[in-house]
């Protein structure tokens, strides 16, 4: 079964070395293919070598959408910040870390529902 073509907002020549070096990340589709920026990032133990443990998410992403692997994908965390730099300054945080985009401020700030 082949995945669908997806129609990527960057280029690969409009890739710019912002965070090399960080391993890789998932983001959803909402964030490579929609040009939205992140509204949530969490951090998880990594699940393989290459894995940093990163999830990046628009944050309006439903259940279901979620549970379809088609609108998920993994990248380069350095593709990531160049769709949305603001990432840059979380990377070197641990895991069991989580961020929310701030309704107010716009920024990314701890979550402080845990």
């Amino acid at each position: 079964m082949t995945q669908p073509r997806k129609n990527f907002l960057r280029t690969a020549e409009q890739i710019r070395p912002l965070a090399t070096g960080r391993g890789a990340c998932y983001a959803s589709d909402r964030i490579t293919v929609g040009g939205a920026r992140v509204g949530y990032a969490y951090r998880d133990a990594p699940d393989n070598d290459t894995d940093s443990g990163w999830r990046f998410l628009a944050g309006d992403e439903t259940q279901e959408y979620l549970d379809n692997p088609d609108n998920l994908a993994m990248y380069d965390c350095n593709t990531i910040a160049n769709y949305d730099p603001a990432i840059i300054p979380l990377l070197n945080s641990p895991a069991g870390s989580a961020f929310v985009r701030g309704e107010k401020s716009g920024r990314l700030v701890p979550d402080e529902k845990e």
